[in-house]
């Protein structure tokens, strides 16, 4: 274990920090103790219910988040008013676009989730004095960017099935970062958004989720509860390499 991770376990630790996975996964695990409480000062926990929106399209940024538990949505309007959904965001993902006073698109609660919330001047700042965390920003970006490509390659290429089965996917393996076990979840979207997100009709989802369900990869309970009783045929369903 290197110096870092010994000493964000020891007492100097905020308390409300020391539970929190974003520190060992997230942005904060490129803190010090010390600059943990620094942040702390300046943050605050925020919880929302399901439907309600953290950050609309075009508003001033004025704080920025790591998310503790929950998801969240992303999505972008045209001028005529129709909405796409671009991408889901899952603890211990960073909310939110450094040294952009404007936001580009709209974040809602797609779930309960909770968020540690701090304010864009702070992160700006110490972003610029701490290498680490300016590291962590710019990998989120890339990752950021590699599963966007990654998206664009299922909603350009993929079968019907394979396009939900990869939501499914998704979902299974990033709705609870600190639960192993992946084999049981809720959609967090609705059939309507599951079909704005992958391009397709809500009868087709429906129909592919039903096909899914007669192949044995998944059970449906109460309409949005899923069991995944072998994850490797999933991705298999999938199309995934």
């Amino acid at each position: 274990m290197d110096t870092l991770q010994k000493t964000i376990h020891n007492s100097d630790v905020p308390v409300v920090c020391r539970s929190c996975e974003s520190r060992h996964g997230g942005l904060c695990s490129a803190l010090t103790p010390r600059q943990l409480c620094e942040l702390n000062r300046h943050s605050s926990r925020k919880k929302l219910d399901a439907g309600n929106e953290l950050l609309g399209q075009g508003e001033l940024v004025t704080s920025y988040g790591n998310i503790l538990n929950g998801v969240v949505k992303l999505s972008k309007m045209l001028s005529d008013g129709r909405q796409q959904i671009v991408g889901l965001q899952f603890a211990p993902d960073f909310l939110g676009r450094p040294f952009m006073a404007e936001s580009r698109m709209t974040a809602e609660a797609a779930t309960d989730v909770e968020i540690c919330m701090f304010p864009r001047r702070v992160l700006d700042r110490m972003a610029t004095e701490v290498p680490g965390m300016e590291r962590k920003l710019h990998d989120q970006a890339l990752k950021e960017l590699d599963e966007a490509r990654d998206w664009m390659l299922t909603l350009g290429r993929k079968s019907a099935q394979e396009k939900v089965a990869s939501f499914l996917y998704l979902i299974a393996t990033h709705i609870d970062p600190e639960n192993d076990d992946k084999s049981c979840f809720d959609l967090p979207l609705s059939r309507a958004d599951i079909a704005d997100f992958l391009g397709l009709t809500i009868e087709t989802v429906s129909r592919q989720m039903t096909k899914l369900r007669k192949d044995g990869i998944i059970r449906i309970e109460n309409n949005r509860h899923i069991t995944v009783p072998d994850l490797r045929a999933l991705n298999e369903a999938a199309g995934n390499d």
